[in-house]
């Protein structure tokens, strides 16, 4: 492909806007261009880099035995409804009617749609298993579409779907995935982490995602070095460090004026944080719940949201209504027909907390001793906090979701009534799995991993073009010029996909283009060592640059895994 015809708007300022390298690399490198908040336009470059993942992906889906189909983006409400989703999920949902008055959806997913083919086609248990995919476009109505394409409104998705007859087949379905999704990764050139996950609005048991590390990444994940644990804080176990007590502490009051959150009563009675108990009373669909933390942890919504269902912080006036006490003075004693959840970490040690009166804390509580409580792991796993497994130190990563897989069971299968006669001729619900890949995380997770100062150094496998050949001052020798063209004809002829800059620009003007577009490996013609015989192989990691004879070219870059 020659430079000159290709439509590859590079810029020299970083745009105001982005944030995430990868979103700033994208726009300078003309990838992507911005159309509105969470919407991208994909530019040359960028959909070959898209069009090269998902080869990738339908290489290893295929391999597994996987088929691919094709399902509609435009989808009826009456699936979303059977399953409860349509209901349950909010304003991320693109609703509309059609002419006829239906209601209708922009898919975010496809269990429904999936489950609703196979209640129709799947008889037998002789048809099973099946895993069919697809690479399709889905809508979600983010509130805050941020970080370029990592974060977005619209955005295409590699998503597949198992079906079958046991238990035993699904988890075999469930590996293959596995398997398949490290295969994925690793051929993409990303570091990355399988991580137990939160199931969310997919539902089923066991859930992992895949992540890569990056200072971009909106997820926090756990990682044990000691015993390989791995969990998104969204799930992750941890045992808080052990805390001292002066286990001679009195049971009583102290008087604490104008002193409500654990930092200001801290610092105010020169104790530290982990001497406190903190009560946080919320309000679930059924009734009040009163949560308890150690002071120096932060309460895990949807651990407990696990536990107790939706529920919201109570106001001011709820608090007094409710325990007859001030916020900011909550202590677990004494409360009659509340429901009380603690943290585990509070079964030992003597506390200080609010004593249910104004301006007053009680020191010396102990549980079991001072109040009764419901024990569930509640807080947010932290670094330093030990592994749930072995006890060793935790350490946290920021990193980005690359891709999701998902045990759903019978969730869908039963609300659609999907079903197969087993050998016996009885019926039973179909047991689904449901494993997905964003092609665009994986480019913009590339891209976090693998740049510097000097622009994008894309992966082998994912880079738009194998190498990019660079004549220098081809305008004024014909030789320069001759020789890019043959050698282009050579590594085109060879399978080699090639980009050509012949374009009439100076020479600091193309090699920082290169540089910024990434394309690993450069083959940079000059006039002076052409009359010595010899191009220049540039590796754009490494910056190695190595004097090569033009007819070397074509096994140094298979040596160099340029092809």
């Amino acid at each position: 492909m020659r430079l000159s015809k290709m439509f590859i708007p590079t810029v020299r300022e970083t745009p105001s806007e982005a944030t995430a390298e990868s979103h700033k690399l994208m726009l300078r490198a003309g990838y992507v261009r911005q159309l509105a908040a969470g919407l991208y336009i994909y530019l040359p470059l960028g959909w070959r880099v898209i069009t090269r993942i998902n080869r990738i992906l339908r290489e290893e889906m295929d391999a597994i035995g996987a088929q691919e189909v094709s399902m509609p983006v435009l989808q009826p409400a009456e699936q979303w409804q059977q399953t409860g989703r349509w209901f349950d999920i909010k304003e991320e949902m693109f609703r509309l009617k059609d002419r006829g008055g239906r209601d209708m959806c922009l898919g975010m997913t496809h269990e429904e749609t999936m489950t609703w083919l196979a209640s129709r086609e799947i008889r037998s248990y002789r048809q099973l298993p099946q895993i069919w995919y697809q690479i399709q476009t889905k809508l979600r109505d983010e509130a805050r579409p941020k970080s370029g394409i990592l974060r977005t409104r619209e955005f295409l998705m590699k998503d597949s779907y198992s079906f079958d007859a046991s238990v035993e087949g699904l988890r075999e379905s469930y590996k293959l995935h596995e398997d398949a999704y490290h295969r994925i990764f690793t051929r993409c050139g990303l570091k990355f982490y399988q991580v137990e996950s939160d199931t969310g609005m997919m539902g089923g048991a066991i859930a992992h995602e895949f992540m890569a590390p990056s200072p971009s990444g909106e997820d926090d994940i756990i990682l044990c070095a000691a015993c390989g644990y791995q969990a998104n804080v969204e799930v992750a176990g941890s045992v808080p460090p052990a805390a001292s007590f002066d286990e001679e502490t009195p049971y009583e009051d102290v008087h604490t004026p104008e002193k409500r959150t654990v930092e200001e009563v801290s610092r105010f009675l020169k104790e530290p944080p982990e001497h406190f108990i903190k009560s946080i009373l919320l309000i679930a669909g059924e009734g009040p719940v009163l949560a308890l933390l150690r002071g120096d942890q932060q309460l895990h919504e949807k651990k407990l949201q696990r536990l107790t269902g939706p529920f919201r912080a109570a106001g001011k006036p709820e608090i007094r209504e409710i325990l007859g006490v001030e916020a900011g003075f909550i202590g677990p004693m004494d409360h009659e027909g509340i429901r009380i959840i603690a943290d585990p970490v509070l079964r030992t040690g003597v506390y200080i907390t609010g004593a249910n009166k104004p301006h007053h804390h009680r020191k010396g509580v102990r549980a079991a001793v001072n109040f009764q409580a419901a024990w569930h792991d509640i807080h947010v796993a932290a670094g330093g906090d030990g592994c749930p497994r072995c006890g060793a130190a935790l350490r946290v990563e920021k990193a980005i979701e690359i891709g999701n897989i998902f045990q759903l069971g019978t969730k869908y299968s039963k609300a659609l009534n999907a079903v197969f006669l087993n050998e016996s001729g009885a019926e039973e619900p179909i047991i689904m799995g449901s494993y997905g890949i964003g092609p665009a995380r994986i480019a913009a997770a590339a891209i976090e991993q693998n740049h510097d100062r000097d622009g994008i150094i894309w992966p082998d496998a994912i880079s738009p073009f194998d190498v990019e050949i660079i004549p220098l001052g081809a305008g004024d020798s014909p030789e320069v010029e001759s020789a890019a063209w043959d050698l282009y004809r050579e590594l085109d002829k060879n399978g080699t996909e090639v980009l050509l800059d012949d374009r009439d620009l100076r020479a600091g003007v193309k090699l920082k283009d290169a540089d910024l577009i990434g394309i690993p490996r450069q083959i940079i013609i000059g006039e002076r060592n052409l009359k010595e015989g010899f191009v220049e192989l540039k590796d754009r990691r490494t910056k190695e640059v190595r004097r090569i004879r033009p007819a070397m070219a074509p096994d140094a870059l298979k040596a160099a895994g340029g092809e």
